[in-house]
């Protein structure tokens, strides 16, 4: 029978494929952009500014923005590491789309893809006369440009457990959108490219994409949901009548784009104290824009629940890029 062996998270975050002198442009992004505060209201870029403390340009100074980009770059070789060495036969990840494989025509709340190969779509080139140098927007799209590949490239996929765990969910009374392949100008999102390419990059992995909505109102699934669909991944992963060593990972989070402390620490203190009601209980106002991306880590502390798994590893990147604190929660945990 299959096994769950391995359970992973990482932050997907631009800032992780960005280089140090990059981080500081955030800035010129961050000052048009909506936020949430610390109490989950909408608020603007300055606004923020006024309210955090006086000192809290420290956190941008040259020295500690060298400082937290090292630690980042460290966790990720380090989650690469953990990754490796489970020896996994198949990774489900547990991932967001944002406008990438689905529009508001069609936005499911919880879908999982079952095609035989997942395509990376290549990188879209700049527009003739564009400056990244000198246009922000320019800057921003070559920087979303290194979640995929140089060519459209297909990586591998399990379609069997896929469709296994599609058949269970919805005897078990979950309502699941099936994706069984991607249109021909589609690829896959950013969540799953940033773990295909910073992670899995020639591993020949096989993968099975488990979409989660997120980001988008009004039919995102609530903290407890998210639970419990972990919970139920699990338990019919763990039926799959070949003899696998499955694995999962949460790709996104934690708070952004502004850095919440209080929420995440709150959230890692759950994950590695198994706290399910903690996560269940999250107030849904403070899981909006970037942070909404925490409900993906929930699922698979659900799916770790009952599971002989403890954490073995977490680091935690608060990656402020303005003195505003803007940024995000950069959280990277395997648990073996």
């Amino acid at each position: 029978m299959a096994r769950i062996t391995a359970a992973f998270g990482s932050s997907h975050s631009p800032m992780l494929n960005a280089e140090l002198e990059e981080w500081s442009r955030f800035v010129e992004l961050d000052r048009s952009r909506a936020f949430t505060d610390h109490d989950g209201r909408d608020c603007s870029y300055d606004q923020l500014l006024a309210a955090v403390p006086r000192d809290s340009g420290r956190h941008v100074a040259p020295a500690e923005m060298a400082r937290r980009h090292r630690q980042s770059r460290t966790a990720m070789a380090t989650l690469q590491g953990h990754i490796e060495d489970a020896k996994l036969d198949v990774l489900l990840i547990v991932g967001d789309d944002q406008m990438e494989m689905f529009q508001t025509d069609n936005m499911p709340a919880f879908g999982i893809f079952y095609g035989p190969s997942i395509r990376n779509r290549a990188r879209q080139a700049l527009p003739p006369g564009a400056d990244p140098a000198r246009d922000v927007q320019a800057w921003a799209k070559r920087l979303r440009g290194r979640y995929f590949e140089d060519a459209d490239t297909d990586y591998p996929c399990h379609a069997a457990l896929a469709l296994h765990l599609i058949e269970g969910l919805i005897e078990r009374g979950f309502d699941v959108s099936a994706i069984g392949r991607l249109r021909e100008d589609q690829g896959e999102g950013h969540a799953f490219a940033f773990i295909h390419r910073r992670y899995l990059a020639g591993s020949g992995l096989p993968v099975v994409p488990v979409f989660l909505n997120t980001y988008f109102p009004p039919n995102q699934p609530t903290p407890r949901r998210c639970v419990e669909i972990g919970r139920a991944l699990a338990a019919l992963a763990e039926s799959f009548p070949e003899d696998l060593r499955i694995g999962l990972l949460a790709s996104g989070g934690l708070s952004h784009f502004y850095v919440d402390d209080d929420l995440d620490a709150g959230v890692m203190a759950a994950l590695r104290n198994g706290d399910l009601d903690y996560l269940a209980g999250l107030d849904p106002r403070m899981l909006r824009y970037g942070s909404s991306e925490i409900r993906n880590w929930i699922a698979v502390a659900g799916a770790l629940d009952g599971t002989s798994l403890s954490l073995r590893w977490m680091d935690y990147v608060p990656g402020y890029r303005t003195p505003a604190k803007t940024g995000t929660g950069l959280c990277f945990a395997a648990w073996m």
